[in-house]
């Protein structure tokens, strides 16, 4: 018979067995509500606050499968589809047998506007169509905060203050530009400004171009960048689509033009169930000034 000796016993571990010692789930894993958004300068691009923006606006889970739907949605919406053919019954010509069926030692045909010969109808050709797909409305704004997350996580969204707009070069003025009376040399003029402050802040063609969203239109920075269309676009916030989000390097983009984006792309967070006496579900509120 085999036996322990006191040398080899061990004391028992310690495993709770109470149900109120255990830590709850909540208490294991508790999501961020809120992120950190730091608002810049433009062009300087040197910090000027911090604010708090709510984590289901600006941090969603990446979900390739809704950006691709997404994308596809909005290509196939902005296609004409007035592509159109005609048969051999709407060609101009005469429905008369050119040649008897047998006899002649060619082959075999029919009237003048067989898809077979050279000026006749087309077999199977394109007619006016609509290629729109459907998309419910939620999932698509789903979609279009998705992709706002994904820029900010990797830290490819750059949110400017409110007035995003390009100076001239220092010591000129726009009584200087205006007396360039060639518009070739004042579009070059503009065109090199454009590039050093794009290639001073990473946001150009050695960083994948950029995207520029503001609020409105801002002649200076809209005038500068259709000289350098390999470095940035600028796009007003009425324009942008999700795809124009996700193709460029940066996304640059004024605090009015974001809070506008979010608001009209918010219609999952808000439920249509309504319950009697009983509290109203809030929106996420973002924009909260945390350091300035």
């Amino acid at each position: 018979m085999f036996t322990r000796s006191m040398a080899t016993e061990t004391s028992l571990p310690n495993i709770t067995t109470s149900v109120a010692d255990t830590p709850s789930t909540a208490e294991l894993w508790r999501p961020a509500t809120t992120v950190p958004l730091t608002i810049f300068g433009f062009p300087s691009y040197e910090p000027q606050r911090l604010e708090s923006w709510s984590a289901k606006h600006l941090n969603l889970p990446l979900r390739r499968d809704l950006l691709h739907l997404a994308v596809v949605y909005e290509g196939d919406n902005t296609r004409q589809g007035t592509a159109s053919t005609k048969t051999r019954w709407e060609v101009r010509g005469s429905g008369k047998k050119l040649y008897r069926q047998k006899g002649t030692g060619r082959a075999r045909v029919g009237d003048k506007n067989s898809p077979l010969r050279r000026g006749g109808g087309k077999t199977f050709g394109p007619k006016p169509r609509d290629f729109g797909t459907r998309m419910t409305r939620k999932a698509y704004d789903l979609a279009w905060r998705t992709a706002l997350s994904y820029r900010y996580r990797r830290g490819e969204l750059v949110v400017c203050a409110d007035g995003m707009e390009l100076p001239p070069p220092p010591g000129t003025s726009e009584e200087l530009l205006s007396m360039l009376g060639d518009e070739e040399l004042r579009r070059g003029f503009q065109a090199r400004w454009a590039r050093e402050v794009l290639d001073h802040n990473e946001w150009g063609r050695q960083a994948g171009r950029s995207t520029f969203i503001t609020a409105g239109r801002r002649q200076g920075l809209f005038t500068a960048l259709e000289t350098v269309p390999r470095y940035g676009a600028a796009l007003d916030v009425d324009d942008v689509d999700i795809k124009d989000l996700l193709e460029t390097g940066r996304v640059v983009v004024e605090r009015a033009a974001l809070k506008e984006m979010i608001s009209r792309h918010q219609s999952d967070l808000v439920t249509s169930v309504f319950v009697a006496n009983g509290a109203l579900p809030r929106n996420p509120e973002s924009g909260e000034i945390l350091v300035e």
